[in-house]
């Protein structure tokens, strides 16, 4: 009995559905015979209380005894009535019309029976599993104790959720240890940096003028690389920052953010414009998160445009999606998909920019569950940042 149980656990799922088939086609087959049987009988029971008519001879013996019941000979079938003939007609068709009715909720009943018995539960776990993964949750395990086909699956899923676990764990490491790395460089280089700059000051009050020019050459790669290091120690506060949703009045904090937007635009000696498409009076956001994204591409608009720069709100999803464009060259066509990228920067000249901007402020967007989009106009650029509002009050 146990080898039994064995076999049938662990029969493969192709064994498993040819003998759920069979057995139900048997079924069917059973039903039918029965059926027909039924039938059968019934209407020879109707047929039987309606005897033939004709002469009947008996068989006598020497006194002239009647011996038995006698037989017809040349009988005529009886006549029967109308609604006999119908019953009798119904009968004979029920078995033709009822075999693949049998055949049909057999096979039903057969695949319904094989995917409760066989199906579901591993299914369901594999689903379960699968919304964990992609929740990032990597925190259980999944096992199944059947050897068959979604049995091997289950296993194999469950050396990928190990392997990835594995691995994101490592990674995690690899991250906090590259923040850890990058914080001590930062750290360690600002006191070469200040003794430096004190000599280089000392050496630019030289006599000497070649020592004065080069002191002073050296003075601005210092500064150029302590503002270096400040990028560094502002990109990992960043890469940590985590939003701080709280419900904002919106139409005070856009025509906040307007009124920033036109001094960075006025200081450029650019013209900005407005177009805010908003109609409601809350929204739940990080107002810093939207005001540094909406300053850093205002400050780059405003450098690259040839006249204006145009600021623009929407309501997208439930969330804000800020848009700003200029009328400048644009993006350079190979680079535009890099644009985001850290220290990436079309300008040669790196003493004041880094290149962090674009990429700050796609960290930013992400971490408040939006994005940002970088595109080329007809004449000029467009960058647009959505920022995902968990529970806006109006998209109730």
């Amino acid at each position: 009995m146990d080898k039994i149980n064995y076999f049938k656990w662990n029969l493969s799922l192709r064994k498993s559905l040819v003998l759920y088939m069979l057995f139900f086609v048997l079924l069917a087959l059973l039903l039918s015979t029965v059926t027909f049987s039924i039938c059968n009988s019934a209407v020879n029971k109707i047929t039987n209380s309606y005897p033939p008519s004709g002469e009947k001879y008996y068989l006598t013996n020497e006194q002239g005894q009647q011996l038995g019941n006698g037989v017809y000979i040349g009988t005529t079938p009886a006549s029967l009535p109308k609604k006999e003939s119908q019953t009798i007609a119904l009968l004979e068709r029920f078995p033709i019309i009822a075999t693949p009715i049998y055949s049909a909720l057999c096979i039903a009943a057969a695949a319904l029976l094989f995917y409760k018995n066989r199906l579901k539960k591993p299914l369901s776990q594999l689903r379960t599993a699968s919304e964990k993964i992609s929740n990032n949750d990597l925190d259980f395990s999944i096992a199944y104790s059947r050897k068959d086909e979604l049995g091997e699956l289950i296993s194999s899923f469950e050396i990928m959720r190990a392997a990835l676990a594995d691995n994101f764990s490592k990674m995690w490491r690899q991250v906090e240890e590259r923040k850890a790395l990058n914080a001590a460089f930062a750290h360690d280089l600002r006191t070469p940096l200040t003794v430096l700059k004190g000599y280089t000051e000392i050496l630019q009050t030289s006599d000497h003028l070649p020592t004065r020019k080069t002191a002073a050459t050296m003075g601005k790669h210092l500064s150029r690389m302590e503002t270096y290091i400040s990028s560094m120690s502002q990109l990992q506060r960043m890469e940590d920052a985590q939003p701080n949703y709280q419900t904002i009045s919106l139409q005070p904090f856009l025509s906040s953010l307007y009124e920033s937007a036109e001094i960075l635009c006025t200081q450029s000696q650019k013209t900005l414009y407005l177009q805010n498409q908003t109609d409601i009076p809350q929204l739940l956001a990080d107002s810093s998160f939207i005001s540094q994204v909406c300053n850093n591409l205002i400050a780059n608009a405003a450098r690259y445009a040839d006249t204006m720069v145009t600021l623009s709100f929407s309501l997208q999803d439930c969330g804000l999606l800020l848009s700003v464009s200029d009328n400048g060259k644009g993006f350079n066509h190979n680079s535009l998909h890099k644009a985001a990228n850290p220290y990436f920067t079309e300008e040669t000249n790196h003493t004041e920019h880094f290149g962090l901007g674009l990429y700050i402020c796609k960290l930013l967007c992400e971490h408040h569950g939006g994005y940002i989009k970088i595109e080329n106009l007809p004449n000029g650029a467009k960058v647009s940042a959505f920022f995902q509002s968990p529970k806006n009050i109006s998209c109730r």
